[in-house]
């Protein structure tokens, strides 16, 4: 499979250098790809030549996606590997390596199941943020993380690689940049700025910084740039420690940041410029709301409803 490892090499680099995708979103696309690779050769004959994957017919294509629905495979995942295959034939054709058309120009996309994100009320989130022991240095940090990702709805790659000098106390706004590496600006709430600030006075300028992490604002004790999966483990503790029965990630906070200005009546449009969402669709996840609050806004605001009709 020496031609299958060339051709993800070179398309690796093209997500890198020409798209300039975050490395997260590079490694997806690069197993979604290693996974084609391995069903072809797991159903390539040992005798038989190897078939790169300019030459793979469509029905092979096909193939791997019902075999990824054998294995019983969520649709979602299912959805995102269909998404980096056919991310992966679009850079072979713009590189003028396929023969023919794109085989997976009609390649089903098995119907991804969207489901309505975990939300934690205004209540749980006083619980969890109060919960965090501030007497510890990486209390304070944690605090202040929890404060930023809550303020803020951040990404948490977004929050790991927060810098120094995108963080405009004056304003109060955060210069963030988002998949692809596009930028927005982001209010960030006076108690966000608060525990940062403090943690950043108090707490990180008397770390002893390691090389190339001067500017970015979390530090682990090491003084280095804190992990995605640090940042989840904070988050759990947290939520553990205040009791509050659910599983909570750091992309509890984004989903409730959202939610919350949503049910208070932000403009749709805002929400998805703060959240960095390319298409309004994607915001629009975030419009649910219970059926109580639901039924109670009928009866608020219908005519019907206040004349005593409805």
């Amino acid at each position: 499979m020496k031609t299958w490892a060339a051709r993800t090499k070179q398309f690796v680099n093209h997500l890198k250098l020409e798209r300039s995708l975050s490395p997260h979103t590079v490694e997806g696309y690069a197993r979604d790809v290693e996974k084609l690779m391995q069903f072809v050769a797991m159903t390539t004959p040992p005798e038989a030549p190897e078939v790169p994957p300019e030459r793979l017919p469509p029905d092979r294509l096909a193939e791997f996606i019902n075999y990824l629905g054998e294995l019983a495979v969520a649709h979602n995942s299912q959805a995102r590997t269909v998404a980096g295959i056919k991310a992966f034939y679009r850079f072979l054709a713009v590189e003028d390596y396929l023969p023919g058309e794109d085989p997976t120009l009609h390649l089903a996309t098995p119907q991804a199941q969207r489901l309505l994100p975990d939300v934690l009320d205004v209540p749980e989130i006083d619980r969890l943020l109060a919960a965090i022991d501030l007497s510890k240095p990486e209390g304070q940090r944690n605090r202040a993380m929890l404060e930023v990702l809550y303020s803020s709805g951040l990404r948490v790659s977004e929050l790991v690689n927060l810098r120094l000098t995108d963080v405009f106390f004056d304003i109060g706004f955060l210069r963030i940049f988002g998949k692809g590496r596009k930028e927005r600006l982001v209010p960030i709430g006076r108690s966000a700025l608060h525990y940062t600030r403090l943690y950043v006075d108090e707490v990180r300028r008397f770390l002893t910084i390691a090389p190339g992490h001067e500017n970015t604002v979390f530090l682990n004790r090491r003084g280095q740039q804190l992990t995605r999966v640090m940042v989840f483990l904070v988050v759990k503790a947290a939520a553990e420690q205040a009791g509050l029965g659910k599983r909570v990630s750091p992309h509890t906070f984004r989903h409730s940041f959202a939610t919350h200005l949503i049910e208070g009546g932000a403009d749709l449009r805002a929400v998805q410029e703060m959240l960095g969402h390319e298409s309004i669709v994607t915001t629009g996840i975030y419009t649910h709301l219970d059926r109580e609050y639901l039924r109670q806004t009928i009866i608020d605001c219908h005519p019907r409803a206040r004349i005593g009709v409805l």
